[in-house]
């Protein structure tokens, strides 16, 4: 037998049994209205068409763009569904219909839509939940600000509270995401040309959600999106491939802290580098149980506490580790996390300590050939 075969649990064999008949959802992610998310999925769902798949069109909200209309060409579109609200007739994504067609590929646009009120769901990607349970891949569109966890960060940035939103679960889960983008002065330059909105309110939208500044930072938003979702791939890739060693492509900073008062500037410079990179950064503070290791006191701990407030406050992720060897956990934590910077203040145990148990900050330089390790004096 091989010795890279790794039998199932139980448990993992059904998930990839539940994932072989789910479909498959791609989406189409970008960060305001106009940057050609809609486009990017029928240009997608025409090339399939020509691979010969089955290809059929749920929803397309064109909005009178004439070049979104026009990439619809041969796609056949299911009927939307009359309902009536109100007394008036409002018109849905057929769910049903889709169900009963079951075609290998549906295209869904505006993921986070509320449905009107007498369909079957309430929102447009609980209906998508249902296709994929069926077996249909389906091809959606989504823009960044209706992310559920960023319902607050787009507050601010724009001022306007997002009232349609999607949890992250939907987007966590997406088998692809690809996302669109073009520069702001690009979608500025649409927008005035009247090929997102009629020319009439063009001036409107550039004094308020198409200000510049509000989309370099959903720009920056949907790209940091994509970025945590490649991130993620790699992460996995590693891991099921055994891969221990850190391929650099993200820096990854990891703050080793003690109970010493000193130690707050250690944390700062971490939430300097790690502004710097714009990337993740991680407290840790191991609990020695190893019988020679200095036993904090309540003052220790009151001090401790002030590092890991002064850490979350900065943005850090805090872990509290626990182990006989200060090293051993912090290495196995680093290799775990892919970390690819320490940041560590040089060691202050006394020199009888050094005999009997050795230096952490030399056991990591010895030990952790893939990191990059940064020794801070206290002073």
């Amino acid at each position: 037998m091989s010795d890279n075969f790794k039998r199932l649990t139980p448990e993992e064999a059904l998930e990839i049994a539940n994932k072989s008949q789910r479909g498959k959802l791609k989406i189409f992610l970008g960060y305001a209205p106009g940057v050609g998310k809609t486009y990017a999925m029928l240009d997608e769902a025409n090339r399939r068409l020509k691979r010969g798949q089955d290809v059929v069109i749920g929803v397309v909200e064109t909005y009178g763009r004439k070049e979104t209309e026009a990439m619809i060409g041969d796609l056949e579109i299911i009927p939307k569904k009359e309902i009536i609200y109100k007394g008036t007739v409002q018109y849905e994504m057929d769910l049903e219909a889709i169900l009963k067609r079951k075609p290998q590929v549906v295209l869904v646009d505006e993921l986070a839509h509320t449905n009107v009120p007498g369909s079957k769901h309430n929102k447009r990607y609980e209906d998508v939940e249902e296709i994929l349970q069926n077996g249909i891949n389906v091809l959606s569109t989504l823009n960044i600000q209706h992310l559920e966890s960023l319902n607050d960060t787009v507050k601010q940035i724009t001022g306007i509270t997002v009232r349609e939103t999607v949890p992250d679960t939907i987007v966590n889960n997406a088998d692809e995401i690809e996302v669109i983008d073009v520069t702001p002065d690009a979608l500025q330059n649409r927008l005035k040309r009247g090929e997102v909105y009629n020319l009439d309110k063009v001036d409107q939208a550039l004094k308020n959600f198409f200000r510049k500044g509000n989309l370099n930072a959903l720009r920056e938003l949907a790209l940091r999106q994509s970025a945590d979702e490649v991130d993620e791939d790699l992460e996995q890739y590693m891991k099921e491939h055994g891969i221990q060693e850190n391929w650099e492509t993200n820096e990854k900073i990891m703050v080793c802290i003690s109970f010493n008062p000193l130690v707050k500037k250690l944390i700062r410079r971490g939430a300097r580098r790690a502004h710097r990179f714009k990337c993740e950064w991680i407290v840790v503070y191991v609990e020695c149980t190893n019988i020679f290791a200095k036993k904090p006191t309540k003052k220790d701990m009151e001090v401790l506490e002030s590092h890991f407030k002064l850490a979350k406050q900065l943005g850090a992720e805090v872990v509290v580790l626990r182990g006989k060897s200060v090293s051993e956990e912090l290495l196995k934590f680093a290799k775990e996390r892919h970390i690819t910077q320490i940041i560590m203040g040089h060691s202050n145990r006394r020199k009888w300590e050094t005999l009997l148990r050795g230096s952490t900050v030399l056991k990591l330089i010895n030990s952790a050939k893939s990191i990059e390790i940064h020794v801070i004096p206290y002073n």
